[in-house]
């Protein structure tokens, strides 16, 4: 029987590092937002059903965006962290429903990867990562450096991050409970005593977080485009 698999994206941040007028996912790349770029994939998917969009209760722009009103898109109010955010459209997903959620702002995910992190099906679930190729120090409060760390396992998360919905929902519940800092899915899954798969991804899957990565997402979309034509 086919796995139900709907993606999640969490979208209902300000994006302040970026130092816009605007949300960071409602800036342009190439005449479209950089929304429209991270949604179009899920859409064109065959193997997804739905994908729902958490915005900010607070968003003047979301209902202006054509693509929004996609009959394959729900939209629900996000909440005060990339967490809540997630567990308020997870409340819409049957537990038996498996879910991919990526960032709003990750406008350069491939249909490869993709298709990669869509072939697991282990209840530990998995996430595209990037092994860490530069020097990687730990600093203490002041900002020096205590040590330099073993590269060699680790890894750089990135999304889509694929679980089980009902797993995933519990495992959020028990780190909201704990009072525990979920940064990502599989954070809150490695609480729960599950050990994600590593999917090794492409490092242009980047997530625009500050000014000058949006020159390197036009970069990356651009040499699709040429590949496309």
């Amino acid at each position: 029987m086919q796995r139900q698999i709907i993606a999640i994206i969490p979208a209902s941040g300000v994006g302040s590092r970026m130092n816009a007028t605007l949300p960071k996912q409602y800036m342009k790349l190439q005449g479209k937002t950089i929304l429209e770029h991270s949604l179009a994939l899920f859409l064109q998917h065959e193997k997804i059903q739905k994908v729902i969009v958490a915005v900010s209760q607070a968003d003047e722009f979301y209902q202006d965006l054509a693509i929004l009103k996609s009959d394959k898109i729900q939209i629900v109010y996000g909440g005060e962290t990339r967490a809540d955010s997630v567990f308020n459209a997870l409340k819409e997903v049957n537990d038996e429903t498996w879910v991919l959620v990526h960032d709003a702002a990750r406008p350069c995910l491939k249909r490869s990867d993709l298709d990669k992190i869509l072939q697991i099906s282990d209840l530990n679930g998995g996430i595209l990562a990037t092994p860490v190729v530069d020097t990687m120090k730990r600093a203490n409060t002041q900002s020096q450096i205590v040590k330099t760390e073993d590269r060699s396992t680790l890894w750089r998360a990135l999304t889509p991050q694929f679980f089980n919905a009902g797993l995933l929902k519990k495992a959020l519940i028990s780190a909201f409970q704990n009072n525990e800092t979920v940064t990502d899915e599989a954070s809150a899954m490695e609480l729960l005593g599950y050990a994600p798969q590593l999917v090794e991804g492409r490092s242009d899957n980047l997530k625009i977080t500050r000014p000058e990565d949006l020159a390197l997402a036009e970069f990356y979309l651009a040499q699709e485009g040429r590949k496309n034509d």
